[in-house]
């Protein structure tokens, strides 16, 4: 009752054959962001902690790239 005749966990790609962003590169994009958003609140209020918030922004968005990388030159199994 209720089979589809697919695997359980068979990976879902969307209709149109582009694969999904991969989730720790979604991760680090929404940190990265965050960060951003933290940096400038910091400076403008006057605390020189937004250092510390750009910093970690870089950080996030080199993570982000560096996944994203490595998702696309993955060899894929079919």
């Amino acid at each position: 009752m209720g089979d589809t005749g697919r695997a359980p966990y068979a990976r879902h790609t969307p209709p149109t054959g582009a694969d999904p962003m991969p989730r720790l590169a979604l991760y680090a994009l929404v940190v990265c962001l965050l960060a951003i958003a933290a940096a400038v609140v910091s400076f403008m209020r006057g605390n020189w902690l937004g250092v510390v918030w750009v910093l970690l922004a870089g950080l996030s968005s080199n993570m982000a790239w560096y996944y994203l990388r490595k998702a696309r030159t993955a060899p894929r199994a079919s």
